[in-house]
């Protein structure tokens, strides 16, 4: 039995960005992780054929780089080999009838492909653009701030200040729109309409969902004004860094050290058994980066003593599944529309806002969608590095899909477990990529796919397949995420804490949990 100032339970990005945090404070550190490496959903690996690495999950590291994490310890992640792919093409979409759309991080291209389509369209966006730094500001504000009434007053306040009354009431409106909404009163193309709104799905957020507006306008308002960032060599290159600064600072990280259960006594979190039979004593703070359900369910053989708050994490909205599918090429795909659509990091396949509708409900109501909305990574575009020379990855993300299969909206893969229709759904994605593709198949050296049973299985955060771990619905952001009087990572049980993205601010590559809740413990 060892004690511990803290003891972290699970090492994805923002429990390593706490544990940093802390011991460079001085906090003695002990980080458990039942994987055998770390990293959570923030992985790389060689899943196809060896040479060619894979993102695990998130790709995408602008988050990361533009954190407050990253600004305070740049010099401290660099040194521990953080290295970063600017990305100039960010991302585009594909349309069936032979047009598409991409937002790169050169004002003149991007308004040039907006003005193909409507002049009106490219005013706009030019008129957004030229806002967003002052719009930023507040956004960025709130999503970097704690749920704490100080923090949110502070907030509101400045807002006001600057923009007035109206301005605020705008900022507002935007905040609780549904991305149709907001598409609809500012741009009168489809396409352009629908480029946007694939990024709401990345958070759980169909075209008619409150509160999706926000994702599609910071993506790609963002992407238009500093580019995109990805990993060089892979996005566990910010997990390395992480795990690195831990250690240096005397932090300790076991692997394939499950944790079985997080002890309490007199109502205050005293350390951890480990399923070996080992415990060990933390004197300050247990740090769970787990799903709310695992908390109350397992870790926690007799609940919180609390019943308000064990009923809340068993009830705990899970977004729906994906299903990963990594492909080693011989080269990038051939897109129909146009060859430069190989040059950006994301391509993204989804027809129009109802066909994203729809393929929600269809998930939501257990079918396999007809057209589910691809999310086409191609890294080595921008990193090279990531397979051997003159060879590609790609990385397919396949959203929405249900964790029960209840039935195919295609009538044409009768009802199971995904173990047994993984393969034959895989196809059905491969199909719709090609159709926008051609030839693609012919171009695939080896694959690997992930349903979101697989997915769960190598990362039991990732319930039912969801990869962000959690709705992002409004009544489960904010001050709800993940449960009214818990959105500042705290919970019933004294020096027991949350983090991960099932916690404010949620998912993404940002540490903001993490980083939030290490100043909240141990000073900034």
């Amino acid at each position: 039995m060892s004690e511990f100032d803290a003891i972290f339970v699970g090492a994805g990005h923002n429990s390593l960005a706490c544990a940093a945090h802390l011991a460079l404070k001085g906090w003695k550190i002990a980080v458990f992780e039942r994987s055998q490496t770390v990293g959570g959903a923030v992985q790389t690996g060689e899943y196809t054929l060896p040479g060619f690495r894979h993102d695990f999950g998130a790709m995408n590291l602008s988050l990361f780089a533009g954190s407050a994490f990253h600004r305070k310890y740049a010099n401290e992640l660099k040194s521990h080999g953080l290295e970063f792919a600017p990305v100039a093409d960010c991302f585009a979409s594909a349309f069936p009838d032979g047009k598409w759309f991409g937002v790169s991080n050169d004002l003149e291209k991007t308004a040039s492909r907006l003005a193909a389509f409507s002049a009106a369209d490219a005013a706009t966006w030019r008129r957004l653009v030229g806002a967003f730094p002052g719009e930023a500001e507040h956004l960025f504000r709130l999503l970097g701030s704690p749920m704490s009434a100080k923090a949110l007053a502070g907030t509101g306040w400045n807002l006001w200040r600057k923009k007035g009354l109206a301005g605020a009431l705008d900022t507002a409106r935007l905040l609780l729109s549904s991305p149709r909404a907001w598409l609809e009163e500012n741009f009168e193309t489809p396409h352009v309409r629908t480029t946007l709104a694939a990024w709401g799905m990345h958070l759980d957020f169909a075209p008619d969902i409150a509160g999706g507006a926000v994702f599609p306008y910071l993506e790609s308002m963002a992407n238009q004004s500093f580019g995109m960032v990805l990993g060089k060599g892979g996005a566990d290159t910010i997990i390395r860094a992480l795990a690195g600064m831990v250690t240096a600072a005397g932090g300790r990280i076991t692997t394939g050290a499950d944790v079985a259960e997080i002890t309490v006594s007199g109502g205050k979190a005293t350390g951890v058994r480990l399923a070996s039979g080992e415990t060990h004593v933390a004197t300050k703070a247990v740090i769970a980066g787990v799903a709310p359900k695992a908390l109350t369910g397992t870790l926690l053989p007799n609940g919180s003593g609390d019943a308000g708050f064990d009923a809340a994490m068993r009830k705990f909205r899970h977004a729906p599944g994906t299903m990963m599918i990594h492909l080693a090429m011989d080269d990038l795909p051939d897109w129909s529309a146009s060859a430069e659509l190989r040059q950006f990091a994301y391509v993204h396949l989804a027809p129009s806002l109802d066909a994203m509708s729809r393929t929600y409900q269809q998930a939501i109501a257990g079918q396999l969608p007809d057209q589910p909305v691809l999310v086409v990574g191609q890294p080595t575009a921008v990193d090279p590095s990531r397979a051997p020379q003159g060879k590609h990855v790609l990385w397919v993300q396949v959203r929405m899909l249900p964790a029960e299969i209840l039935g195919d909206a295609a009538g044409k893969i009768a009802p199971a477990q995904w173990d047994t229709v993984r393969d034959a759904y895989a196809e059905r994605v491969l199909d719709i990529v090609e159709s926008y593709a051609p030839g693609l198949r012919r171009k695939v050296l080896g694959r690997a796919v992930f349903s979101p049973l697989d997915l769960e299985r190598e990362n039991p955060n990732l319930v039912g397949g969801d990869q962000i771990c959690g709705s992002h619905h409004l009544s489960q952001n904010f001050v709800f995420r993940p449960a009214r009087s818990f959105a500042r990572w705290n919970t019933p049980v004294s020096n027991l804490y949350l983090t991960g993205a099932a916690t404010w601010p949620g998912a993404g590559t940002g540490a903001g949990s993490g980083f939030m809740l290490a100043q909240q413990l141990g000073g900034s």
